[in-house]
C-alpha cells in the first residue's frame, strides 16, 4: 500500500494473531478439518476454472459467472487459510501492519465482488427462465464483462475509505488481534482513538452491499417463481427450478456466515469468542469447498466434462 496510508509515529509495525481464543491447545486438531477443506477447495476451484476455460461448450454466460465465483473463492481462501494454518501448525502469529491491511483489503473487497457476482447469476437465471428467447441477446460477453468490472470497481471504491481511515488510527495499546486473520472490526477494537466513523461506515457498507444485493436477488427469484408456477406441467416446473438450486445453495453458503459474524461482532456480546472466530474462519473455507461440488453435481455440462476427463 502507498506510504500515505500510514500515520507517522502511530504505525504499529506488527500485529499478533491469536488464532482461536480459548482453543489454542486444540489448534493442531482444528487444523485437520480446515486443512482438508482448504485442499478440496483448491482442487475443486482450479478444476472448475480449467474445465470452463478449456471446454468450448462451457463458454456460456452461466459458466462465465461460475468461473468468476471460482476465482473469487480461490482469492478468499488463499488470502486467509494459509496464514491460519501457519498459526495452528507453527504458532506463526506475527503479521506486519502492511500485510494486515492488504489481507483485510482482499478479504472484504472480494466478498463484495462475490456478492455482486451472485446478483449477476440471479439475473442470468431470471433471463434464462423469464425471457429465454432474448437470453443470448441480453447476456452477451460484453454485458457479462461489464457486470464483472462494475462489481470489482464498486468493491474497491467502497472499501478504500475504511482502509484509509484505519491506517490513520493510532494503535498505542495492545497489538494482539483475537482472530485468525485481520478482520476489520477485530483490528478496529485495538485503536486508541474515536472509531465512530469507521463503525458507522462499516454498518453502512454491510447494509448497502448485502442489503441491496439481497433485494435484487429476491426480486429476481420472485419473478422466477411466478414464471415457474405459470408453466403448464409439473415436469416443466421442476426442470426450470432445478436450474436455480445450485445458485440458491451458493447464496445460503455465502451470506449466512457473513450475516452471523456481523451481528455477533456488534450485538452478540454473550456469544463465546471461539464460536464467533470459528464461524468467521469457516466462511473462507466451506463455501469455496462446496461451490465446485454443488455445481459439479447439479450442472450436467460440468459433470459430463469431469467424467470424460476422469474416464479418459
Amino acid at each position: 500500500l502507498p506510504t500515505f496510508f500510514y500515520n507517522g509515529g502511530s504505525d504499529p509495525s506488527v500485529f499478533f494473531l491469536v488464532g482461536i481464543p480459548g482453543l489454542q491447545d486444540m489448534h493442531l486438531w482444528i487444523s485437520i478439518p480446515f486443512g482438508s477443506m482448504f485442499l478440496v477447495a483448491l482442487l475443486g476451484n482450479f478444476s472448475l476454472l480449467y474445465f470452463i476455460v478449456t471446454e468450448p461448450s462451457l463458454h456460456k454466460p452461466m459458466f462465465y459467472f461460475l468461473a468468476m465465483l471460482a476465482f473469487i473463492d480461490l482469492v478468499l481462501s488463499i488470502s486467509t487459510i494459509p496464514k491460519t494454518l501457519s498459526i495452528f501448525w507453527f504458532n506463526a502469529r506475527e503479521i506486519s501492519f502492511t500485510a494486515c491491511l492488504v489481507q483485510m483489503f482482499f478479504l472484504h473487497s472480494f466478498f463484495n465482488v462475490e456478492s455482486g457476482v451472485l446478483v449477476g447469476m440471479a439475473f442470468d437465471r431470471y433471463v434464462a427462465i423469464c425471457n429465454p428467447l432474448r437470453y443470448t441477446t441480453i447476456l452477451t460477453n460484453s454485458m457479462i464483462a461489464k457486470i464483472g468490472v462494475a462489481t470489482l470497481i464498486r468493491a474497491i471504491l467502497i472499501r478504500i475509505p475504511l482502509l484509509f481511515f484505519l491506517s490513520r488510527l493510532p494503535f498505542c495499546r495492545s497489538h494482539v488481534i483475537s482472530h485468525c486473520y485481520c478482520e476489520h472490526m477485530a483490528v478496529l477494537k485495538l485503536a486508541c482513538a474515536n472509531t465512530s466513523f469507521s463503525n458507522i461506515y462499516g454498518i453502512f457498507v454491510t447494509v448497502f452491499i448485502v442489503g441491496v444485493d439481497l433485494m435484487f436477488i429476491t426480486l429476481s427469484y420472485v419473478k422466477i417463481l411466478r414464471t415457474v408456477l405459470s408453466l403448464a406441467s409439473k415436469e416443466e416446473q421442476l426442470k426450470a427450478f432445478n436450474t436455480c438450486v445450485s445458485h440458491l445453495c451458493a447464496i445460503l453458503m455465502v451470506y449466512t456466515p457473513v450475516l452471523l459474524t456481523s451481528i455477533i461482532h456488534r450485538f452478540g456480546q454473550l456469544v463465546a469468542p471461539h464460536v464467533h472466530i470459528l464461524i468467521a474462519t469457516f466462511y473462507f473455507v466451506f463455501p469455496p469447498m462446496m461451490n465446485p461440488i454443488v455445481y459439479g453435481v447439479k450442472t450436467k455440462e460440468i459433470r459430463n466434462r469431469m467424467l470424460k476427463k476422469i474416464l479418459g
